[in-house]
């Protein structure tokens, strides 16, 4: 099998998606930060320190999407069409969903996983105050769809 981000000497490289064709690409990912019983009270009567962390991680995340490129160096720059990422307290923790979207030659998969890992990131900061046992985790990729082009 041929590795398409390795060249022939074993050098990392860029994919080359020039001759790839335009298509509308979506990808959904998600993750959980795994919280402490106590946190999730605190949270749920809004008295963490930092305040109310479901705003900032989202809108953390989204930021973060939109950077992908700087932050893993072979992904290619894309310019997002959309970009949502929806954070819901659950029992044992933050279930965080990202839901990215472009119309581009290459997928948006990379995109949705680092929104979801920022997010996780951003909402550990918000409670790392009172909770010094959390764990993020479960982060993967739900789906890839790229619909096929004209």
């Amino acid at each position: 099998m041929k590795l398409t981000h390795v060249d022939d000497s074993g050098n990392a490289r860029m994919v080359d998606i020039g001759d790839k064709k335009m298509a509308l690409r979506t990808a959904l990912a998600e993750g959980k930060l795994f919280v402490s019983e106590q946190t999730s009270k605190l949270i749920r009567e809004s008295n963490l320190p930092k305040g109310n962390p479901f705003e900032v991680a989202r809108i953390a995340a989204i930021q973060a999407a939109k950077q992908t490129s700087q932050l893993i160096p072979l992904c290619h720059s894309l310019a997002l069409d959309f970009a949502d990422v929806d954070i819901e307290l659950q029992e044992d923790g933050f279930l965080i969903r990202s839901h990215v979207r472009c119309r581009w030659a290459t997928g948006v998969e990379m995109e949705a996983l680092v929104a979801v890992s920022v997010a996780a990131l951003t909402l550990y900061d918000m409670c790392k105050a009172v909770d010094k046992e959390m764990i993020m985790g479960d982060i993967r990729l739900l789906e890839k769809v790229k619909e096929k082009s004209n």
